[in-house]
């Protein structure tokens, strides 16, 4: 998830103020344009996007698979290579998501940067870091497991640019306005990371109240209402 970290009491231009590109968006895949006006099965295509919902479904589903032999299980550390695969809740295998360096052919369509896609084929352009958010602490922080609802820098390994949402770069879908995705280093005055290259990693709830952990209730203690009701 690239989260909604403006503070409204930032400036900034009129396009980062809008309503409409302001809040959390997750990274979703595309489908194929033919296959939903008729009945041939739904076919995932190599684009993707960002969508203005949390909630997962098939689109925005993607699993953490590990590269080096770890266990299944075993939580993802910083600076460790992985893999980001989907099925897009329509398909029998996973893709995953890689990227290229651009070239004057091969860009993304809208802010002609370095575009990112899915693939079948597993390749170094598959493989992803994920790196804390202070540059500071990196060092530090290599090795230790990467907490889930937590800031990060997503980095691609072969191009080393990192996964950005720039909100001012809109897609169109059959499910409406999306955001175009890429890789690109948005650095301030400061050489640090924008929110542009912010993500969460959000599970899914496991309980009966499906969503994500983000709204799961809070655990109180055993007792805890009954005091507070007498």
């Amino acid at each position: 998830m690239n989260p909604d970290s403006k503070s409204s009491d930032l400036g900034g231009t009129s396009e980062e103020r809008d309503p409409e590109l302001c809040g959390d968006v997750t990274l979703a895949v595309d489908m194929e344009e033919v296959p939903l006006y008729s009945d041939e099965p739904l076919q995932i295509s190599r684009g993707l996007s960002a969508v203005k919902r949390v909630d997962p479904i098939g689109r925005n589903a993607f699993c953490i698979v590990s590269v080096d032999g770890s266990a299944v299980g075993e939580p993802l550390r910083y600076g460790q290579n992985f893999l980001l695969g989907t099925k897009g809740g329509v398909s029998d295998k996973l893709f995953y998501l890689a990227s290229d360096h651009k070239t004057f052919r091969d860009f993304a369509k809208k802010s002609r940067l370095q575009k990112v896609f899915l693939t079948a084929e597993l390749s170094y352009l598959t493989f992803w870091q994920a790196k804390s958010l202070d540059p500071q602490l990196r060092l530090e922080h290599e090795g230790f497991p990467v907490p889930t609802a937590t800031k990060i820098i997503i980095t691609h390994c072969y191009t080393n640019r990192n996964l950005a949402v720039p909100r001012t770069f809109c897609v169109w879908s059959h499910f409406g306005r999306e955001f175009e995705v890429i890789c690109h280093n948005y650095l301030d005055s400061r050489k640090v990371e924008e929110d542009k290259n912010y993500w969460e990693i959000i599970t899914g709830n496991p309980g009966p109240e499906d969503g994500t952990m983000l709204e799961r209730p809070k655990a109180l203690p055993e007792g805890y209402e009954n005091k507070l009701v007498s």
